[in-house]
């Protein structure tokens, strides 16, 4: 029951473009149940709004290695590897 409150009220900070919150609030989420994969792929789009690559990187592995099928993590995990390239290129361009 819990754990439904703090996603939904991550989900609301989503809608309102509160990303930190967000993630704070889906972060709790995973203490009380680390197996729901939409927390994971929810805080993997967060971390790409923060432009936190690497992070959302992580979330998406995470998701995949429990549902080898997720479109979702295959996607967000492909939009945070597109920003680490991106990232990296500006780095080289410096």
């Amino acid at each position: 029951e819990k754990f439904k409150t703090l996603k939904n009220q991550g989900n609301d900070f989503v809608k309102k473009g509160k990303y930190e919150e967000a993630v704070n609030k889906y972060s709790e989420c995973m203490k009380l149940n680390t197996e729901e994969c939409t927390i994971y792929t929810n805080r993997a789009l967060c971390y790409l709004k923060l432009y936190k690559y690497e992070e959302a990187k992580q979330d998406c592995d995470h998701v995949l290695q429990i549902e080898d099928s997720n479109i979702k993590a295959f996607y967000r995990r492909a939009l945070a590897y597109k920003g680490l390239q991106v990232r990296k290129k500006n780095m080289a361009g410096i």
